[in-house]
């Protein structure tokens, strides 16, 4: 059984997870072609919005390829190439992370990380979290909404940060 700090990075996840399609929605009903954006870029030598969903879903999916015991198998960047595929991906993602059942010993374990050619990183499996898997989970949910916002999508901050909604608040107590 998850317990609290394995239950509370599950939490992080379905919510990144959530903001992440909230963000792709926008682009959809902005867009007369909703997939007129999975190519679009910040930069030449950046990967495209499909890429960055893709990558985006791989931090999540090899922690819990990692809590089951299995080599982390990330999806291709190629393996989105339209808003429904996108969709797919960001649900299968959701249904592994809610299949994570480890406690928070597996945290105390060593993951090594590639960090491309000849070079790797082994950290405790909190450090893995910490300071690989969110930083990158963010850096590409960021991504995806920069180019979608570059492009004139109507998203803003709230857009991106939609996980706080619930717990927002109005003066005077409304919600």
């Amino acid at each position: 059984m998850p317990s609290q700090k394995i239950t509370e990075i599950k939490r992080i996840f379905t919510t990144r997870l959530d903001a992440l399609e909230h963000v792709l929605r926008i682009g959809e009903k902005h867009f007369p072609d909703a997939n007129a954006f999975m190519d679009k870029r910040l930069a030449e030598d950046m990967f495209p919005f499909s890429s960055q969903i893709v990558i985006a879903c791989n931090q999540p999916r090899g922690f819990s390829q990692w809590c089951q015991g299995k080599a982390i198998e990330n999806l291709p960047r190629e393996e989105v190439q339209s808003a429904a595929q996108a969709h797919a991906v960001i649900a299968q993602t959701r249904d592994l992370v809610a299949g994570i059942g480890v406690d928070d010993s597996k945290l105390d374990e060593i993951k090594r990380i590639g960090l491309g050619p000849g070079r790797y990183c082994e950290l405790p499996g909190h450090q893995y979290i910490d300071d690989y898997l969110l930083p990158n989970l963010y850096f590409h949910i960021t991504a995806a909404y920069a180019i979608l916002r570059m492009l004139g999508a109507p998203v803003g901050k709230s857009d991106y940060m939609s996980f706080l909604e619930p717990m927002v608040q109005q003066e005077g107590g409304a919600r």
